[in-house]
């Protein structure tokens, strides 16, 4: 038998290991439990109890009825924003982790544009929605800008955090082996960033979705916050809402995405952090 070398994690046994790669059937039936109960609670505030006008709430069985009968408007729509909520994700996770990393590297260049970006993030985006129709145009533009303006902040929190709060024996050890800059930015510190970005990226996901749906409120592509408005103005509600529930699911499933990306870019986090 090889002995334990000391300080060294014990490897746990094959079928501990097996069972935490398995998929447990509670990280698929305690969601949906909770989505049985949200939709229940939903359908008996609408027509158990009448709490709620059905025009300003329909009920879920009319909700349904209307998403299975606009199908073909509202699954292009689903479309249309998916892409744009992806895009400018992509484009806020890019930037926001470059501006984190340049706040990160200078102090000075920290106490110049932080009050700023702060100044930016405090003001209500939904203002900037009619000054955005002005100053880039109908199209993709407004979406793009009022998603990276709703995203950027918090990844710039988390980076500028994750760089700056390296743990101190990291840190020590990269000293100790005489590493340049580069090597113990690449080997130390981006690594131990790397779970506080990600925990940056998951709170900007669904600030994406939210950016695309009210960037469609003024922009003329077809995605499902102008299906909102258009059918909200004609006094379906139902359909409307159908719209709202495909933005909720495409929001959950972007963020399961995000999560398994990090599960995977980042196997040491669970091995060395302890699991609830």
């Amino acid at each position: 038998m090889t002995e334990a070398r000391p300080g060294a994690p014990a490897e746990p046994p094959p079928a501990a290991a097996r069972r935490r790669r398995a998929v447990s059937p509670a990280a698929v039936g305690l969601p949906v439990l909770g989505l049985v109960i949200a939709v229940a609670a939903w359908w008996l505030v609408t027509s158990g109890l009448h709490l709620v006008h059905p025009v300003a709430l329909p009920p879920p069985q009319a909700v349904a009825r209307s998403l299975a009968d606009t199908t073909d408007v509202l699954l292009p729509a689903l479309g249309i924003t998916t892409w744009m909520t992806l895009s400018g994700f992509l484009l806020s996770a890019v930037v926001g982790v470059l501006i984190g990393m340049a706040l990160a590297a200078s102090g000075r260049v920290e106490r110049m544009f932080a009050p700023l970006l702060v100044a930016v993030n405090a003001v209500p985006k939904i203002a900037f929605g009619p000054l955005l129709v002005v100053a880039v145009g109908f199209g993709q533009k407004p979406i793009l800008t009022m998603v990276f303006l709703l995203c950027f902040f918090p990844i710039v929190l988390s980076t500028a955090t994750g760089l700056t709060t390296t743990p101190a024996d990291l840190a020590e050890l990269g000293r100790s082996l005489n590493a340049s800059w580069w090597q113990s930015f690449r080997k130390v510190r981006l690594p131990a960033a790397l779970p506080q970005i990600f925990v940056g990226l998951k709170v900007a996901m669904p600030l994406a979705a939210i950016g695309a749906v009210i960037g469609e409120f003024y922009s003329d592509r077809p995605g499902l916050g102008y299906q909102i408005l258009q059918y909200n103005g004609v006094g379906d509600t139902a359909t409307a809402w159908a719209a709202i529930v495909l933005v909720a699911l495409m929001s959950i499933v972007l963020y399961a995405a995000l999560s398994a990306i990090e599960r995977f870019a980042l196997p040491w986090v669970r091995a060395t952090t302890s699991a609830r």
